[in-house]
């Protein structure tokens, strides 16, 4: 018997996870890539990157002469780009870009797999809009819906920077059987406020998502000081891009001001026996929960 239990831990599905954190700058497409070979180096089986990291932070303004740089999926080179590099790698990148589908723009992420095949696109579906992160200016919310993504490796959900406050996704994530959760952030210094750090706050609420669900999250955010075209705003990333276990616990993360990668590894088989022994999803009473189709209660 010990022998056998021996043979089926052998046959483990192992997941490496990573998150890359850097600072834009005029060569960020270069430094994603550089920063995407390190992780696969590090035996990273999935790499994510920051939010928009194609340019600088661009929604702290309104500013119209932005609409330009929206792309088509076809057409971003970013997705073009590590579509090549997940190929040769032969790992999952999502790539987060500023998609334009006709009239509409949308802050997108597509799913890139490690045969290099784009599987699909999640829209950001909550577009926050306050002092330097004026985004209901530019994106219409995302309806594509809380998919999950088959890859080459695992079930994967993944949501954009604001998503990761509503604990609503990751649960829908959880239910349709994501076996890791994923976050391209851009946060840090609030402009009207800059006595207020919100990284603890940030990282609590998704650490949260991450034992509630009892499964993995990462987030990949930017760091370095950002000013906004006009002048008038600046932010300073927090960086902070972080890995968590099951049990809500980093294990893996990067410093406030670090470029780098960070990598974590679970074995999947094992984080799945464990959320059945636990029984969070047995004892849910969907039943009860009518009222969280409403906004008052």
């Amino acid at each position: 018997m010990h022998h056998a239990a021996g043979a089926e831990r052998c046959e483990m599905r192992k997941l490496v996870v990573s998150v890359a954190q850097f600072a834009s700058g005029p060569s960020n497409m270069d430094t994603a890539e550089g920063l995407v070979r390190e992780a696969a180096k590090g035996g990273a089986n999935i790499v994510l990157l920051q939010e928009l990291f194609e340019t600088l932070y661009f929604c702290q303004t309104e500013d119209g002469t932005q609409f330009a740089n929206a792309t088509t999926l076809e057409d971003n080179q970013a997705v073009k780009r590590f579509k090549s590099v997940a190929q040769e790698l032969g790992i999952v990148i999502p790539v987060s870009f500023f998609e334009r589908r006709n009239n509409a723009f949308f802050n997108a992420i597509a799913i890139i797999d490690a045969d290099g095949k784009n599987l699909g696109v999640y829209r950001k579906s909550h577009i926050p809009d306050g002092a330097g992160y004026r985004e209901k200016y530019y994106f219409s919310p995302g309806r594509t819906g809380f998919e999950v993504w088959d890859t080459a490796f695992c079930r994967l959900g993944c949501g954009v920077c604001w998503d990761q406050w509503y604990p609503e996704a990751p649960r829908i994530f959880a239910l349709k059987g994501a076996e890791v959760l994923l976050y391209p952030t851009a946060i840090g210094s609030e402009p009207k406020n800059p006595t207020l750090d919100s990284l603890k706050h940030w990282r609590a609420v998704m650490q949260g998502h991450a034992a509630a669900n009892m499964i993995p999250l990462a987030a990949s955010n930017r760091i370095g000081v950002e000013r906004a075209s006009d002048g008038s705003s600046q932010i300073s990333f927090y960086g902070s891009s972080f890995i968590a276990d099951i049990h809500g616990q980093v294990a893996a993360e990067l410093g406030r001001h670090e470029t780098g990668v960070a990598l974590a590894s679970f074995d999947l088989d094992e984080l799945r026996h464990e959320r059945a022994c636990w029984g969070l999803f047995r004892d849910r009473r969907p039943d009860l929960y009518e009222e969280i189709l409403s906004l008052d209660g």
